[in-house]
């Protein structure tokens, strides 16, 4: 039961967060196509002088997302040192795009001027995926801690601490006088 603790909780966040970021990415194309066609005055964009910046990041925030939620479910699927490698690699590089997108909405609520409700559903998704995929993060290291949690990162068979291999080259008696 210990063995699987991170694994039953990883499995539906990371289809949490899946969903989410499928919706940022929906939500985030809407209004990056509106900004781009210079309609801002529609009733539900608006912005400031953030918006396109934001508007970039959130979605290079949840394409990167969607790819590292598919790593991760590859890694639940198999649950080994292989697969965890690139599920965290992944998800660290997802959460940090999505945390630089999580202070461009912080600087966007800052700056002020009216905002339609699909632009602050973007910011909303935003704040919360910064921290939901942290948390997604966290529990994918949890190996590290101990093994009881899931895969190590030290596989024990090679390495420091593994029995020495042969130096001689092969072919070559070793130990008979010649």
């Amino acid at each position: 039961m210990a063995t699987t603790a991170s694994r039953n909780l990883a499995a539906p966040l990371l289809f949490l967060n899946l969903i989410m970021y499928l919706i940022l990415l929906a939500f985030a194309s809407w209004c990056l196509n509106r900004y781009i066609n210079g309609q801002t005055a529609h009733p539900s964009m608006g912005g400031n002088g953030a918006t396109g910046h934001f508007l970039t990041f959130a979605i290079l925030a949840a394409v990167l997302g969607i790819v590292s939620k598919i790593s991760g479910g590859n890694h639940l699927r198999a649950w080994r040192n292989d697969s965890l490698a690139a599920a965290c690699s992944s998800s660290i590089i997802a959460w940090a795009i999505t945390a630089l997108a999580f202070g461009l909405a912080c600087k966007e609520i800052n700056v002020g001027g009216w905002r339609g409700w699909r632009l602050r559903v973007v910011e909303a998704f935003v704040i919360i995926l910064a921290f939901t995929q942290l948390l997604y993060v966290l529990l994918l290291h949890a190996g590290f801690f101990s093994s009881a949690y899931g895969p190590v990162y030290r596989d024990h068979g090679y390495g420091i601490g593994a029995p020495a291999a042969e130096t001689a080259p092969k072919g070559a008696v070793t130990g008979a006088r010649v």
